[in-house]
């Protein structure tokens, strides 16, 4: 004790391992020590040497060290045990523990010799004391009294001694379509069908015929199916779901599909999450679902939420029942036990892993031990959820797909293979220890739980012990197995498992083990042998301690079962022998347990198994009481497939994603469309067609949903109640139509919205998918030239203000054929029909008829093609010579059609009055018959119906009507409509194709065969003086014909003089091509408009007929339109320079960018006349910035002089100017109010101004360089400012202090924007990123990187989710603001974009900028809408009204231009290049004009007409350069694709394709025999060609850098080459040698030209020089000197005696080639002169200048004759026409449009007027004359005002102002006296003002 002593009073300076010796030292002693007292003072020392020791372990990561005081713990603990201190014994224990070290362990391994004398002392100890129960003073001895636990258990062998099946839980299976009994019969059924290949060798005999007879019986197999669907639905819609029908759907739950069970699965999970109070059934059934669900059934995600649902409430019922505890808390070892089967990992521990640990490890002190035992269960299954180890797999995976729902039926099943599941629960004991090696599981309770209950814990404490919630234990996979093993009724191997598992001795394991054999004793399914057995068992382990243990908790647990099952049930009376037998065993312990748990609540205590008999009636008996539709539908199913079925042609069509998306962004198309667009023709119908057969094919496969075509004309009125309607055309009843409304979904293929004339949105209107109406999705199709412009509002679901969700509302436009997809369709109908050609012949023809490729890309016209082709080639005819049309090809099907109607009536037998009939129609000419026929009818269709197709005739209803003359049964009639290209489906008849009703309407207004003379009638006069409204010029009507005709006259009864034809595209086309075909129809045309001068009656006529001649090309310049009565009419695009509009009725008329320059509007009626934009903002400087205020109300401009000006846009006039910046406002924006604007400048400051007040309330300074964008944030607290000094700064808006500086981009700052929410701000940067910051922390969370150019311009969706920004390079682009993804890319713009803005919708996104036009793109598809010129000046902002019907755009030009974005036109009638013209040529003979551009495209125009045709499908990039043949019969062509083609003028087919390059080509010429043709490249180098072989005869190098033009000699024996390398080579044109190079230019050569004579060479200079070169010597003659700036043209006169060029500095100048000194110099252009060229005659100049103005000029005065204005755009090329004795010349413009002018000589003067110009969509009204209009909108006015118009329209409130004060003054001169002559005056007066108002047209 003294050495005691002395070292513990130096213990502290003791090292870990020294203080761990002094331990073991004092632990040796009190082994030794006799005395008790000395050996408890040993006790105590070792103790405090082994908490020194601790202390250090604790602070270091040693297991040698921890492992040796855990040790030396066990042995002190064992000391105590001895000395009888229990309780002190066991905290020891406890901290042996903590360090890992276990009693049980310590006492397998050998202890040290000095122990082992002690050891069995201790055993001995132990065993005297573990049967100890608190409180109870006598214990039984057998009880207490026991042996060696065995390592295996037996059980008698009559308990499970064989494998069992459930009883067989049905009579008799159903035969198909008959009526099932019950719901787990259902299940039977569904049960053995779904598992046919995995039970067929096991099922029972009736299952086995059973199968026979409804295996290979689809529709029986899907009653079924729909059966157990249609139950599962109605359980769904019940409100209170009560215990019974959980169980009815539980029931069903293993043989549903995937889709409905996840679906019952959520109904399940979401009533108990909106539940206020638990309902326990619910919870039961949830635990069911899960625990019963087959394999790939639960996902990962929906295991996650069920577990955090009921974690949630768990924590939220502490306060509640046990039993709704212990219900969570079962579901959650179902959930857990489902996620550690399909191996979820990732698991938020701190979200959900640990709160739930944590809750459970909470249970372990609760009072009912059931729930602490599901505790650890849950918990045991929580450990293994995100576990990987191969032992868990191999051992507790499922073994096989598990079978369910064919109780009974089944002989075996495959279950799991107990040796290696055993084998596997040995290698998981072994295989879970912690990191100090020792095992980390509870092995016996003779070492365990026994031993604490013996040292006087309680019963609780013991089983706290006991059960294990930290660590994984193996009881908790032999529960698994053995689920398993009871589930396949594989007892014998359950009895196996339960007996020989090595953890059978764990109290949990035996817990879980009573449990499942108590729920096979009271589960009914299992035969009463079985059921004895599971309680022969649990008697078993009660009395056999010597095999089992001797667990108090166990026994008590064993009792509570037997007797909750001794209360009810077939063995009763067996568990009550039982009961008593147990109860007679006379042991104190015994009595002690029997009176403990008959004092309990045992109702408390969960024992379920089967959930409650099923209800009567049950949801199966209300499902089978209803309607049985799906016989209806099997046979409506049945019907549309074989209607479809046979060889039918069909290639799958493709889509792009809008009107306005190239051809080329296509994508496959696919059911998931809501709206399908198309030309007609394009396959809609057939797509509609064998998408329906498709879901029909796959209806019992998928979810359900009904494929229902609605062909919607066909349908009286669709838009209410739609469905009804088609369902009983189908032949449903009202029940069937009630039953599917309520219970089932459709597809619903809605065909032909534009042949029903649909105007309404059939999904609002029909109350599509609202509560308690029609469950549907709809895909519905429609011509897109039937469309407006604002066209979703009729399709989309919701609010037309409100933008739909993401995949509400779909769209895509059917594209045309692609060439491989042309070729299948040609392949397929070969095979199919097998025609005269074969493939290789239609493929011979489409490459050499260039007009039938773009033809056949249309689907329909590729069927016509393919059965007329080889009817309209002649014997020896050269492919290449013909020009298939589409009005051709329908003129060869309709008569080849009726030939072959013909054809098939002569081989029929007819009845003798048919044949006679038939007879007399050949006679007379059977195909012209036939024609006729469908001419007259389809008249009569758009005369009775308004063109609706479809025809529904009665006999007995519609005799006697207009129908009868067509559908009767007159033998004619009927043999003329079985010819006829027409298709009868019941009482309803139509055409066999949309297109075709339009082509015969088309053929009755001008048919080409049959024209000739007709009688003409008699033309009533107008009804002078009608009231009628100023609208009502809609009027039908029909004249009696006279005897009198005239030749060649307008028919009033032909349709288009009683049908407006606008709206109708198509048959538009047809009348198109006519007109262009057949001059008589074109004018025909012309005469229905003069007719309508002199009479109303013409007036529709007259308006179809301008459309036809507009949409054709034909242009009215200079016409005679006065008087022409043409309301309604689409004159948009039109070209009407210096036409006579005089008291014209243009009322409705569509002037949508018209070209009426110099037009004479004088007096006409304008009302309600459309130009689809709205007057500009005139400003005296540069507009920057503009913003709408949030109303609409006010529009803000910021200007470049630092000015501020507000306009009212009620009046659009100026109401407030706010002044304060020193430089220019770069932007401008509004608050949230609307009461705020804050503006930024370039004098480096931001500004806030009170708008009301008009004054500056702060000024934001701290920039250190210009403020480029500023923003309100979308709550109006901070303003951020974006600057030149590369930062952000955020600003409070209160105070006007600076909360952030957000720095990190590394160039200056051009764009900043707040996102919708408000949390965070974007900007754009000079250093080609967009970054994100954080509005509160100012962090910057990303940064949008992937361009190469600088961001100008960046603007957020409404929604947040989008960024748009534009750049440099011109292009925007959308990306994903969380990803920071760039979702598209939009290409377009020519230059850089300066401005980009979401609509407040956003549906569409508008970008502008250096290209100074416009872009509208959908924000959805990425497509171009719209383009909107009219700017001059780069386009600085752009802005959407709140409402996103119009636009503002301020530019440099000083102006700000409105659009009305709704009437922006789908429509694009252009026939100008889309973008930049490069170069125009006028043919040699004068005739024709070609031009080549930026678009990759040609075009040729006529001369006369101005009429163009475009060769698109060649070129691959832009064509630079163009050239004439001297024949003019071909076209060269340079391209930036690195070739050179060589076209057809005639046919437009690429005869040749010149490759070998590697450059662009930049310039071709022809040789003047025609023979040889050269290109230059931007390589340098150029190439000689022989234009008849195609071969390179030479290449050419010596240029170092691009050669930009080549010229031959008059001769052709040389070539002249300039280059960018300042060199001009002349080469010899045979031999392609270099025959001299000039040099000697300063600077880059612009332009050569040889002299007509080919003795002289101009050259022209960036040096600002022309030099004259002899071609002979190579000398330079003449250096010119006079222009200032580079000189870029050159160009001899055609007498070679005179030099005119052209120059930067604007001013031509004209040289002397003899005296080599300038005559003129030809000044006016205030931009540099891109262009000259010479008159035929050399009499005049025409210059062209980037000041956008043509200027003509007088050679011998120099004067200029004209000013050509009004262009809009630079010229980039000029060319001179001479024909017939007219002088014309043509420009090329670098907004892609050509125009041609006349030089009209006076007497006294030169003038010009336009001849024709492309179209290309500006507004012109320069110099119109509106003096007098009537009817013409102040809007409207102020537009032509602003446009140059002049004169002042009719105002019809001014004159009767003026009226009445006229007549005022004359009633106050009859009241005073006054003469005679005084009244006279007056009187006089009133006359005279009447007689000067011009004279009203009548208004019929």
């Amino acid at each position: 004790m003294v050495f005691g002593n002395v070292v513990s009073s130096q213990r502290g300076h003791l090292s870990p391992q020294q203080s761990l010796d002094l331990a073991n030292i004092y632990l040796e002693c009190a082994i030794k020590a006799q005395d008790a007292d000395i050996a408890l003072a040993l006790c105590h020392d070792t103790e405090v040497s082994l908490f020194q020791a601790k202390k250090a372990v604790k602070h270091a990561d040693d297991p040698t060290m921890r492992h040796g005081v855990g040790t030396a713990y066990i042995g002190l603990g064992r000391v105590l045990d001895k000395q009888g201190r229990i309780s002190e014994a066991k905290t020891i224990y406890k901290k042996a523990e903590k360090l890992g070290v276990w009693v049980q362990d310590q006492l397998q391994v050998a202890q040290p010799s000095d122990l082992k004398s002690d050891a069995s002392t201790f055993e001995g100890t132990v065993d005297s004391t573990m049967d100890t129960v608190p409180d109870r003073s006598q214990h039984t001895p057998s009880l207490r009294k026991h042996k060696q636990i065995n390592d295996v258990a037996t059980v008698p062998s009559h308990i499970f001694a064989e494998n069992v099946r459930p009883t067989a839980i049905v009579a008799k299976l159903p035969e198909p379509d008959e009526r099932l009994a019950n719901t787990p019969l259902l299940a039977c059924c569904l049960g053995l069908l779904n598992n046919l290949h995995e039970i067929e060798d096991i099922i029972e005999p009736v299952a086995r015929n059973w199968l026979q007879v409804v295996e290979n019986d689809e529709d029986e197999h899907e009653r079924l199916t729909v059966l157990a669907t249609d139950v599962i639905r109605t359980f769904k819609k019940e409100e209170i779901k009560d215990a019974k029908a959980v169980a009815e759907v539980v029931c069903l739950a293993p043989v549903i599909e995937r889709d409905l069970f996840r679906d019952l699965l959520g109904s399940f999970v979401d009533g108990i999450d909106r539940a206020n109070l638990l309902v326990l059934h619910q919870l039961q059934g949830l635990a069911r679902l899960i625990q019963g669900a087959d394999k790939g059934y639960l996902d990962a995600d929906d295991l996650v939420k069920i577990l955090s649902l009921l974690t949630t409430r768990l924590q939220s019922t502490h306060q509640q029942s046990p039993q709704h505890v212990y219900q969570l808390t079962l579901a959650a070892s179902y959930v857990l036990d489902a996620m550690a089967d399909t191996k979820v990992e990732g698991l938020d521990r701190e979200a959900l892993h640990e709160p739930l640990s944590m809750y459970l490890d909470a249970l372990k002190g609760n009072a009912e031990p059931y729930l602490m035992y599901q505790a650890a269960y849950a918990c045991q299954a929580l450990l293994c959820v995100p576990d990987n180890e191969t032992l868990w797999e191999a051992t507790i995976r499922r073994s096989g797909k598990v079978i369910q729902g064919v109780s009974g039926l089944v002989s075996a099943v495959k279950g799991l293979d107990l040796n290696g599941f055993m084998d596997g629960l040995k290698n998981i004991q072994k295989g879970m220890a912690g990191a100090s090696g020792v095992v980390d599981v509870v092995v016996t309770a003779f070492n365990g739980a026994t031993s604490l209950t013996a040292s006087g814990q309680c019963f609780l404490e013991g089983l706290k012990e006991g059960f294990s919630f930290k660590r994984k234990c193996a009881w908790y996979p032999a529960l698994r197995g053995a689920d398993t093993f009871i589930r396949d009724g594989e007892f014998s191997s359950f009895r196996k498992l339960v007996c020989e598992a090595p953890c059978r001795l764990d109290p949990a394991f035996q817990w879980g083990v009573c449990q499942r054999l108590g729920e096979i004793a009271s589960n009914p399914v299992w035969d009463a042998r079985t059921r004895r057995s599971a309680v022969a068992f649990l008697g078993e382990m009660y009395r056999n301690g010597e095999d089992w243990g001797h667990q108090v908790s166990v026994k008590e647990w064993i009792l509570i079962i037997l007797m909750q099952l001794s209360s009810s049930g077939s063995i009763q009376q067996y568990i009550e022998s039982l009961l008593q037998e147990l109860e007679s065993i006379r042991d104190a312990t015994n009595t002690a347990i029997f009176r403990t748990c008959r004092e309990k609540d045992l109702s408390s205590y969960p024992l379920q198994v089967v959930l409650p008999s099923l209800a009567s009636p049950s949801l199966l008996d209300r499902v089978q009481n209803k309607p049985d539709v799906e016989g209806t539908l099997r046979q409506l199913r049945k019907q549309r497939m074989k209607e479809r079925g046979g060889n039918v042609v069909y290639i799958q069509p493709q889509a792009k994603a809008g009107l306005q998306a190239s051809d080329d962004q296509h994508f496959p198309l696919q059911s998931k469309v809501f709206l399908l667009l198309g030309d007609s023709g394009a396959g809609k119908s057939t797509f509609n067609l064998q998408l329906e057969y498709n879901l029909w094919v796959n209806y019992s496969k998928t979810t359900g949903r009904i494929p229902l075509h609605i062909n919607l004309p066909a349908i009286d009125k669709p838009e209410q109640d739609m469905i009804a309607k088609q369902l009983r055309r189908a032949e449903f009843t009202e029940p069937e139509i009630r039953e599917l409304k309520t219970h089932r979904k459709f597809i619903l293929i809605c065909d032909g919205y534009d042949e029903s004339q649909q105007t309404h949105n059939l999904y609002m209107s029909n109350r599509l998918n609202q509560p308690g109406e029609w469950n549907a999705q709809m895909l519905i199709s429609c011509r897109s030239e039937y469309l407006g412009v604002d066209y979703r509002d009729r399709f989309q679901p919701g609010d037309r203000n409100q933008r739909p969700e993401p995949g509400q509302f779909q769209e895509a436009v059917i594209t045309p054929f692609t060439p491989i997809q042309v070729l299948d369709y040609i392949k397929q109908y070969v095979s199919v029909h097998q025609p005269l050609w074969e493939a290789k012949d239609y493929e011979q023809a489409l490459d050499l008829i260039p007009s039938l490729k773009e033809l056949v890309t249309n689907p329909f016209l590729m069927s016509l093609s393919l059965e007329v082709l080889p009817r309209m080639v002649d014997p020896g005819e050269h492919l290449s010579a013909m020009q298939v049309t589409r009005v051709a090809l329908y003129d060869q099907f309709i008569e080849h059609w009726l030939e072959r109607g013909k054809k098939r009536l002569s081989e029929k037998e007819l009845s003798p009055q048919a044949k006679a009939a038939f007879e007399s129609l050949v006679d007379e000419g059977f195909t012209r018959n036939g024609v006729d026929f469908l001419k007259k009818l389809a008249v009569a269709i758009y005369k009775e119906q308004d063109g609706q197709p479809i025809v529904s005739y009665s006999r007995f209803k519609d005799e006697g009507s207009w129908k009868t003359a067509f559908f009767n049964r007159k033998d004619e009639r009927q043999l003329l409509r079985e010819a006829c290209p027409l298709t009868r489906s019941g009482n309803q008849h139509r055409f066999i194709h949309r297109s075709l009703l339009e082509y015969s309407v088309a053929l009755a207004i001008f048919d080409p065969y049959d024209w000739k003379e007709r009688p003409l009638p008699v033309i009533g006069s107008g009804r002078r003086g009608s009231t009628s409204s100023t609208f009502s010029f809609r009027v039908r009507g029909f004249k009696d014909e006279v005897a009198a005709s005239i030749e060649q006259e307008p028919d009033i009864n032909s349709p288009l003089a009683w049908c407006y034809f606008v709206n109708e595209p198509s048959v538009l086309q047809f009348l198109c091509e006519r007109v262009q075909q057949q001059p008589v129809f074109k004018q025909q045309l012309l005469d229905y408009i003069e007719h309508s001068k002199t009479d109303s009656q013409w007036r529709t006529a007259a308006a179809n007929a301008i459309t036809i001649l507009v949409r054709v090309g034909i242009q009215f310049n200079g016409a005679d339109l006065r008087g022409i009565r043409i309301p309604g009419a689409d004159l948009s695009y039109g070209v009407f320079e210096a036409a006579q509009f005089q008291n014209a009725d243009l009322r409705q008329v569509n002037l949508r960018s018209a070209w009426l320059h110099q037009a004479n509007l004088s007096g006409s009626q304008m009302a309600a006349v459309q130009f689809g934009e709205l007057p500009f903002l005139r400003e005296e400087n540069e507009v920057w910035s503009c913003a709408y205020s949030p109303d609409g109300k006010t529009l803000a401009l910021g200007l470049s002089n630092g000015g501020i000006k507000v306009y009212s846009t009620l009046s659009w006039e100026p109401s407030q100017t706010l002044s304060g910046h020193s430089n220019v406002v770069v932007s401008v924006a509004y608050s949230p109010k609307g009461d705020q604007i804050v503006s930024g400048s370039l004098d480096r400051t931001a500004r806030l101004w009170n708008v009301d007040a008009e004054i500056c309330t702060h000024t934001f300074s701290g920039h250190s360089g210009d403020v480029e964008d500023v923003a309100f944030s979308p709550c109006g607290d901070t303003v951020a400012s974006a600057g030149d000094d590369m930062t952000v700064r955020v600003w409070d808006a209160g105070t006007g202090d600076c909360r952030f500086i957000l720095t990190g981009h590394t160039s200056p700052v051009w764009n900043v924007v707040y996102s919708p929410k408000g949390d965070r701000i974007a900007s754009g940067s000079g250093d080609n990123t967009v970054r994100l910051w954080d509005v509160e922390t100012g962090m910057s969370l990303r940064t949008l990187s992937g361009y190469d150019r600088p961001i100008w311009r960046i603007s957020y969706s409404p929604q947040g989710e989008r960024l748009a920004s534009g750049d440099n390079d011109g292009t925007v682009r959308v990306w994903d603001v969380e990803t920071g993804d760039c979702c598209r890319v939009l290409t377009g713009h020519m230059r850089g974009i300066l401005t980009v803005a979401y609509s407040f919708q956003g549906d569409v996104i508008a970008s502008a900028g250096n290209d100074n036009t416009v872009r509208i793109w959908d924000a959805e598809t990425g497509a171009c809408r719209q383009i909107l010129t009219g700017h001059s000046g780069s386009v600085r902002c752009v802005v959407f009204s709140p409402r996103g019907d119009h636009i503002a755009c301020g530019s440099e030009d000083n102006t700000v231009r409105l659009w009305d974005v709704r009437s922006g036109g789908t429509r694009q009638f252009a026939t100008s290049h889309r973008r930049q013209v490069y170069s125009v040529k006028c043919s040699p003979h004068g005739g024709q004009i070609a031009s080549c551009g930026q678009d990759e495209s040609i075009r040729l125009m006529d001369v006369e007409t101005g009429i163009s045709r475009c060769f698109r499908a060649g070129h691959t990039d832009e064509v630079r350069t163009i050239a004439y043949s001297p024949r003019g019969d071909l076209i060269a062509s340079g391209s930036d694709d690195n070739t050179v083609k060589l076209w057809d003028v005639e046919t437009g087919v690429c005869r040749q394709t010149y490759t070998g390059g590697t450059s662009h080509v930049l310039a071709v010429a022809y040789s003047p025999r025609g023979d040889q043709m050269a290109s230059g490249d931007n390589g340098g180098t150029l190439k000689l060609w022989d234009t008849e072989t195609g071969a390179c005869q030479h290449t050419l190098t010596g240029h170092t850098r691009g050669v930009i033009s080549i010229v031959y000699s008059p001769t052709g024996n040389q070539i002249v080459s300039i280059s960018d390398d300042r060199r001009v080579r002349v080469w010899n044109s045979e031999s392609g040698a270099c025959l001299d190079t000039l040099s000697g230019q300063m600077y880059a050569v612009m332009n050569i030209a040889y002299s007509p004579q080919g003795d002289l060479l101009a050259s022209t200079s960036s040096d600002c020089t022309m030099r004259l070169w002899d071609v002979k010597t190579g000398e330079c003659r003449q250096i010119s000197i006079g222009h200032t700036k580079a000189v870029q043209v050159v160009v001899y006169s055609p007498q070679g005696s005179q030099v005119a060029t052209g120059s930067e500095d604007g001013s031509v100048r004209i040289w002397d080639v003899g005296t080599q000194e300038y005559f003129h110099t030809l000044a006016g252009h205030t931009k540099g002169v891109t262009c000259v060229v010479y008159s035929s005659r050399g009499d005049y100049i025409v210059s062209g200048s980037e000041d956008m103005t043509v200027r003509l000029w007088d050679v011998t005065s120099g004067q200029c004759q004209t000013v050509v204005e009004s262009i809009n755009s630079s010229i980039q090329s000029i060319a001179w026409s001479t024909t017939s004795d007219v002088e014309c010349f043509i420009i090329g413009c670098y907004d892609g449009s050509v125009r041609m002018w006349q030089v009209v000589e006076d007497d006294d003067a030169c003038r010009v007027r336009l001849r024709w110009r492309s179209v290309n969509g500006s507004l012109d009204s320069k110099d119109t004359l509106i003096q007098g209009v009537h009817g013409l909108s102040q809007v409207n006015k102020q537009l032509l005002m602003q446009r140059g118009a002049k004169g002042e329209p009719f105002d019809r409130l001014h004159e009767a102002s003026k009226k009445v004060t006229q007549m005022v003054s004359v009633v106050s001169a009859l009241n005073q006296p006054s003469t005679g002559a005084a009244l006279e005056s007056a009187a006089a007066n009133l006359d005279n003002d009447q007689l000067d108002q011009p004279e009203q047209q009548p208004i019929q």
